[in-house]
């Protein structure tokens, strides 16, 4: 497969998670109900998913940039992560939210997702 096809691929994914997250969040506002928070990790995936698509060119090369963005990438998204393990800590202990745990492990696998791919991006254009 050609660059062009599978970066093109890649977008077509993302709208895809796009289009679902938003007919399932305007299925729920028609109802009158809060989204299921299931639904928490389709817009997660469609950052994947334009995330990979920026970085295939990258990632494609198997080159030291590469592993230089991975690595950095992935150093940023550790930081971000104990950053919100912190906030959820925080808003559990003083109650200031109520969550079951599958809630909250849909909530961190979400923002698992977004920040190391955003976190990717943002060291592909860094270095």
């Amino acid at each position: 497969m050609n660059k062009d096809a599978s970066r093109g691929l890649f977008l077509i994914l993302g709208f895809f998670q796009a289009g679902m997250f938003g007919f399932i969040v305007f299925a729920a506002v028609m109802a009158n109900a809060f989204p299921p928070t299931s639904t928490y990790i389709m817009p997660s995936l469609g950052i994947m998913a334009f995330g990979m698509s920026y970085l295939y060119p990258q990632f494609k090369q198997k080159d030291e940039r590469m592993k230089l963005i991975r690595q950095k990438g992935l150093e940023y998204a550790y930081f971000a992560l104990l950053v919100y393990f912190m906030i959820l800590m925080i808003i559990l202990q003083f109650n200031l939210l109520t969550l079951s745990a599958l809630d909250v492990l849909y909530i961190l696998t979400a923002l698992t997702i977004c920040t190391v791919f955003i976190c990717m991006v943002i060291a592909a254009k860094k270095y």
